[in-house]
Order: structure tokens, then C-alpha cells, then sequence
């Protein structure tokens, strides 16, 4: 919240300096690749890579990364909203978790793909 004169904090807001705007966004579009390589991936998985072992496996994880896509992309924009909103008031940011989600459902693909490798070279 912004300070008022007398020290207590507002609901008011102000025009922040346009740096901390501009930068907000740049991370905003920063999460927006990230959906748009992650939706790109999917489609490439399902449409370009041969069948795998496990009968519908490619399916799976297609739609795992287009899942992935949408949750990043929808958690960039709540993010952006958020920490415009905080800016504008004077108020700390908001606790960021997506990083957290994206990294563990990064970590389940690579696992998969480890899986892949390891059941590939004992074939």
C-alpha cells in the first residue's frame, strides 16, 4: 500500500516510474515464449517423432507439454496482473509459484525422456 502523509499505508494508486512497468511486461512476455516453445513442443512430439514403445505414450506427453503451455501462459498473465497491481499501489510483490511448477513439470519430462533413453539402449 502507499504511504499517505501520516505514515499509514493506501489503497490509492500512483503512476510508477515506467521502468518497473516496462520491465513487468518484458517478464510477462518472457513467460509467453516460454508458453509458445512448450505448445510448439507439444505439437512437434505428436506430429513429427515416431510412435514410441508404449502405444499411445507420444499422445501423453504431446498433450503433458501442451498442459505445461497453457498453465504458463495463464500463470504469466495472473503474474503480470499481480505485480501491476502491487506497483501501482506501493505494495510488496506477489509470491511467485510458477517457476516452481514449470521446473517440476520440467524435471517429470526429463525424467520421461531419461526413461526413453535408458529403455531405448536396453532394447
Amino acid at each position: 500500500m502507499a504511504e499517505a502523509s501520516d505514515g499509514h499505508e493506501t489503497d490509492e494508486e500512483h503512476e510508477p516510474d515506467y521502468r518497473f512497468t516496462l520491465a513487468n511486461e518484458r517478464t510477462f512476455l518472457a513467460w509467453l515464449r516460454t508458453s509458445l516453445s512448450l505448445l510448439a513442443a507439444g505439437v512437434a512430439v505428436v506430429q513429427l517423432l515416431p510412435e514410441f514403445a508404449v502405444p499411445g505414450m507420444r499422445g501423453v506427453l504431446g498433450a503433458f507439454l501442451v498442459a505445461l503451455a497453457v498453465v504458463t501462459a495463464a500463470g504469466g498473465v495472473l503474474r503480470w496482473r499481480g505485480v501491476e497491481f502491487a506497483i501501482r499501489r506501493g505494495r510488496p510483490l506477489p509470491r511467485q509459484r510458477l517457476p516452481w511448477v514449470l521446473a517440476a513439470g520440467l524435471v517429470v519430462l526429463a525424467l520421461f525422456g531419461l526413461a526413453l533413453v535408458v529403455l531405448r539402449g536396453g532394447a
